[in-house]
């Protein structure tokens, strides 16, 4: 297909498609996917060769949510069946993160449930953050806390962060039809101090929640205009007890598309396949991986994911092989001293896809 050719030239240049070249994606016909696939790959090993990079979840804080966003199982009024517990101790984090980097992880992170953290709970996750990274030589260290306020996301990274995940989740149009207690542009905007604070911005999506191609085309366009380093593709998981629990699934075709699409949008971005591929992907999670290079090891923060052994067998039947350690995992001009500096004077969100 001409389309393919267009996004796939379009794709090793770093640049993005237009808004009807995406939608167009998630439009082809179940005969044509593996193409999609195909082309979509291409661009991938472009930029990441067969590499995949291992992520590990450590959930400090459990449930009791503040907030009401629809697919969250620790959201308020939740009735979904989930572990509940307070901050886990540095030490406890610890351990925890060392198995998941004996597994093959090359980045922890840390999740907190709630609103957004205290000043106080800033200091306690930067104790954690020390001890990871004491017991883990070279590891790198996410946080995702919820909103950051300022000066939050500096005090993070002299602590040793290096990176902050705050994901879009939906589109701007329908974000209310999710959530009742925050709006899109405070996403945006924690999204943003991150990055200004001198910490490698994650964000992502996820699909599955109902919305509409032009939902999806909106918030991958949304996240282009971010420019995070790293872009995790939730698929939704239909948690009993929640408002989105009897939501159907996409079909493991569609999640496919859903990911060529973001890989066209964000060529060069590290895109992360995360919760929920085994839900909604099931037998085709090893061809997800033509289209990503990066993925979360073993479980989730409330439900299971597939054991972390399955998780290195599938990668290798597949031809793929897991990033090490001494590899850097982001094309050179998004790790360049001059980027890295641009950003932690707070100019980082107008850089186009090159600089």
């Amino acid at each position: 297909m001409e389309l393919l050719n267009t996004l796939v030239d379009n794709g090793l240049r770093g640049e993005s498609p237009t808004r009807a070249e995406a939608l167009a994606v998630l439009a082809t016909r179940d005969e044509d996917l593996l193409d999609v696939v195909a082309a979509a790959g291409r661009v991938r090993r472009q930029w990441f060769g067969r590499r995949v990079k291992l992520n590990y979840l450590v959930n400090l804080k459990s449930g009791l949510c503040p907030e009401d966003c629809s697919y969250c199982s620790q959201r308020l009024g939740s009735a979904a069946d989930i572990l509940k517990y307070t901050w886990l101790k540095p030490d406890e984090a610890a351990a925890s993160a060392k198995a998941g980097v004996a597994g093959g992880a090359k980045r922890v992170c840390l999740v907190a449930s709630g609103r957004g953290p205290t000043d106080r709970d800033i200091a306690r996750v930067a104790e954690t953050i020390s001890a990871v990274k004491e017991g883990n030589e070279g590891v790198e260290v996410c946080a995702c806390l919820g909103f950051l306020s300022e000066g939050q996301g500096d005090r993070l990274r002299e602590a040793g962060a290096d990176a902050y995940n705050h994901n879009l989740n939906a589109a701007e149009a329908t974000y209310q039809d999710i959530c009742s207690t925050h709006g899109f542009a405070d996403r945006v905007d924690t999204v943003r101090r991150a990055r200004d604070s001198g910490l490698s911005p994650c964000s992502g999506l996820i699909a599955g929640m109902g919305e509409s191609h032009e939902d999806l085309v909106d918030v991958a366009f949304a996240l282009r205009d971010l420019d995070p380093d790293s872009v995790p593709v939730n698929f939704l998981i239909p948690f009993e007890g929640t408002p989105l629990a009897g939501q159907q699934p996409l079909t493991p075709q569609e999640c496919l598309r859903v990911l060529a699409m973001v890989r066209f949008v964000c060529p060069d971005a590290e895109v992360r396949l995360a919760g929920g591929r085994e839900v909604q992907l099931r037998s085709l999670q090893p061809l997800a991986l033509h289209l990503v290079n990066s993925i979360f090891l073993g479980d989730y923060l409330t439900s299971e994911g597939q054991t972390g052994s399955a998780d290195l067998e599938m990668i290798a039947d597949a031809g793929f092989e897991v990033e090490g350690a001494d590899t850097t995992t982001l094309p050179e001009h998004r790790t360049s001293a001059d980027r890295v500096s641009v950003r932690r004077r707070g100019a980082g969100t107008d850089l186009p896809p090159n600089a």
